[in-house]
């Protein structure tokens, strides 16, 4: 998890959104570059204010589509 909350949380924490992400920082635009950030994460899930939340999972078929 160090490398997760030196990543995330490090880069985030009390930081101006709109300054430290290269797009508009909604829920679910954070919980997809939180996917980005570490390869072995599949899910994250951002919440805003109780009952709030925003979940976004990878697409785990995209290397397989050449495939098919």
């Amino acid at each position: 998890f160090k490398r997760i909350k030196d990543k995330i949380h490090g880069y985030l924490d009390h930081g101006n959104f709109n300054k430290l992400l290269p797009f508009n920082p909604t829920a679910e635009n954070i919980a997809r570059w939180i996917v980005e950030q570490i390869p072995e994460c599949y899910k994250a899930t951002v919440q805003e204010s109780e009952g709030n939340v925003a979940i976004y999972v990878a697409d785990t078929n995209k290397d397989e589509e050449g495939a098919l």
